[in-house]
């Protein structure tokens, strides 16, 4: 049976409708949202390049935020389109050179990460490619990292036979920590993470290492579907979303589960992305199906905002929530969000600082 550490009460604060106070005031005034964390549409699809509106109806990714000092830029790629830069104050966005390799298939995530001398690196899962694809901010594809060969050692017996049997590799998440990629594989029957090292920089080197962990259960630590993968700022834990548990489970950087975040039950959580003492968790479906899915934002642990971007907002392509993130510019904070089937993009702005008028 599976063992939560944290958040137990989400569902139940989610059934009493804690959550719903004041939802159908601020739905009629085109704000979702509650207390601090009430949100409306500054900007919608068309505020994206035209190549990208073209293909924005296959929309099946994830966004990355340069964190660096004097920096802000957000990135996220789009089959047939290519790799989507939006700028610190998010008011302009702009196509990315984009290698053929890489456009002509889905990017299912992204990251971006700084090596160890000073240069950043953009980092994308290719599903469908069944590669893991690291270019450079400018769009230089720099690295492939290609499935692991019959025989290598991942340092688990389970996905050496995997690969060993010629099992097929799609990654679905990526994120670097100390010098290791670590590659969410929950599309395939393996759901393990598995770990590459970065062996070198110019040119820039990577082949697998002997770290792997997870699996398909439902026992602690283990995935019914490991989608995305996160590190919350200041730590070496990685949170993976585990989509149809309802949760995001944590581990160590050695691959140890420390304890898992429970989300409201019903919800498929696809990732999870974290701003200071906030988290923002896009969701594939909500406990109500009919009304859209929900973005969900925590603080500390815990559940204090449901936005709801169909039901509330208008915008009636997000039916399912493949990735958001949290953004702060000018005192004040801001989501982008990407729908899934149909894809679809949106940035909301906060309304308030203040709780004025929460429940």
């Amino acid at each position: 049976m599976k063992r939560f550490a944290m958040g137990a009460v989400f569902a139940g604060l989610l059934a009493l409708g804690w959550l719903a106070g004041g939802r159908a005031q601020s739905a009629a005034n085109g704000v979702s949202g509650e207390g601090k964390m009430r949100f409306r549409v500054l900007y919608r699809s068309d505020h994206l390049p035209p190549e990208a509106q073209k293909a924005l109806k296959g929309a099946h990714g994830g966004f990355a935020v340069d964190l660096r000092p004097g920096k802000g830029e957000t990135y996220f790629a789009l089959k047939g389109a290519g790799i989507v830069q939006i700028s610190a104050d998010l008011k302009s966005t702009r196509m990315v050179d984009t290698p053929a390799e890489m456009k002509d298939t889905n990017l299912h995530n992204a990251t971006i990460w700084t090596a160890s001398d000073g240069t950043p690196y953009l980092t994308f899962p290719g599903n469908e490619a069944n590669r893991v694809f690291t270019t450079t901010v400018d769009g230089k594809l720099v690295n492939t990292l290609k499935p692991p060969a019959p025989g290598e050692d991942l340092g688990h017996p389970v996905p050496n036979d995997y690969f060993a049997g010629r099992g097929n590799f799609v990654p679905t998440d990526v994120e670097q920590l100390d010098g290791l990629l670590y590659v969410t594989t929950g599309y395939s029957n393996l759901d393990y993470v598995l770990t590459a090292r970065i062996l070198g920089v110019n040119p820039l080197r990577t082949a697998w290492h002997d770290l792997s962990f997870g699996g398909k259960g439902t026992g602690a630590g283990q995935f019914g579907t490991g989608h995305g993968i996160a590190i919350p700022p200041g730590t070496k834990r990685l949170d993976i979303a585990d989509r149809p548990n309802a949760e995001i489970d944590r581990f160590t950087r050695y691959g140890q589960y420390l304890s898992t975040l429970r989300m409201p039950l019903g919800s498929l959580p696809c990732d999870i992305y974290y701003l200071g003492n906030y988290a923002i968790v896009g969701a594939l479906d909500g406990p109500d199906r009919s009304k859209g899915a929900p973005i969900y934002i925590v603080e500390n642990d815990k559940l204090i905002s449901t936005i709801m971007p169909k039901e509330d907002l208008g915008l009636a392509n997000f039916l399912h929530i493949h990735n958001a993130v949290l953004r702060e510019t000018g005192g004040k904070l801001y989501v982008i969000a990407q729908a899934w089937n149909p894809g679809d993009f949106a940035i909301l702005e906060q309304v308030s600082n203040s709780p004025a008028g929460a429940r």
